[in-house]
């Protein structure tokens, strides 16, 4: 008789995509697509363009989401009567939780460097957040917690706890490894949902992604990561799967109707006091 298979403890590449478009945006995930599959992870772009362009940025609405913000090339000026001001470069975090509604898109401004590029990142929010107040923060990367070669933009590592308000059962890292460097993350046992996506150079061994690609991660355990010859920049995630189905708007992603109607409600009745606002320099997220 044959012994039986045994169980991998790692997790494996189940899918990988370079995503649509070309620079400067190239959109890697979608509600209507892979976010259906890595829910509470809705929607990511990996971002190329000259820093200069930042202030072409329409202004524009959301409900029901949070958007995460982080650069791996390069650094932005932000400028927030709340805040303060100051850079977000790699090891930062922009974070906007849009709740009930929320006009965004010129906050951050050009900062000291010709290039950047980043991800943005969608989340999913449960229930009791999507219609809620909306929140907004801007850390330097100076006040981010770092375990190893990564930076805890959201969740907790090791103990290591981000200051970024989010909703729990959620971790998203930022990470750099050295030529051929090694290093395993282990996400907590009960993250049923997990992908990493990279901006600069390669892994290689038993996770291969290349630049521009997100990986969809399955199984259950760690995930072994190893740079190729010329090292390796990239986001890696994972959390407790969102229960939830996603109704959609244009700019919004809720749990049922009602509450996608309530959001787009709130984004109708800001956008009437929205041209007050507007300014040629940045302009601050907007929430009535």
């Amino acid at each position: 008789m044959n012994a039986p298979a045994a169980i991998s403890t790692h997790r494996r590449v189940r899918y990988k995509t370079s995503g649509q478009g070309h620079r400067p945006i190239i959109r890697l995930m979608s509600p209507g697509d892979l976010g259906q599959m890595l829910k509470p992870f809705v929607f990511l772009d990996l971002f190329s363009p000259e820093a200069a362009s930042i202030g072409d940025m329409p202004i524009h609405p959301h409900s029901g989401i949070a958007t995460v913000t982080v650069l791996t090339e390069g650094d932005l000026h932000f400028d927030d009567p709340v805040a303060g001001s100051g850079s977000i470069g790699y090891g930062g975090v922009e974070w906007m939780r849009a709740g009930g509604g929320v006009w965004h898109g010129k906050e951050m401004s050009k900062g000291s460097s010709p290039q950047i590029k980043g991800f943005q990142l969608w989340l999913a929010l449960p229930p009791e957040l999507e219609n809620a107040a909306v929140d907004s923060q801007y850390i330097e990367a100076q006040d981010m917690p770092v375990v190893g070669p990564a930076t805890v933009i959201l969740g907790e590592l090791d103990g290591a706890v981000s200051p970024v308000r989010a909703p729990a059962g959620i971790n998203y890292l930022l990470a750099t490894l050295a030529p051929g460097e090694r290093w395993t993350y282990t996400p907590p046992a009960d993250h049923d949902v997990a992908w990493l996506a990279i901006s600069h150079g390669a892994l290689v061994g038993d996770v291969v992604v290349h630049t521009g690609e997100l990986a969809l991660l399955e199984g259950v355990g760690a995930i072994p990561l190893q740079a190729s010859a010329e090292g390796a920049r990239f986001v890696v995630a994972s959390a407790i799967e969102h229960p939830h189905v996603l109704v959609t708007g244009y700019y919004s992603v809720h749990t049922n109707k009602a509450a996608l109607i309530q959001g787009e409600a709130r984004i109708a009745a800001l956008r009437e006091r929205l041209p007050a606002q507007r300014g040629s320099g940045p302009t601050p997220v907007f929430r009535g």
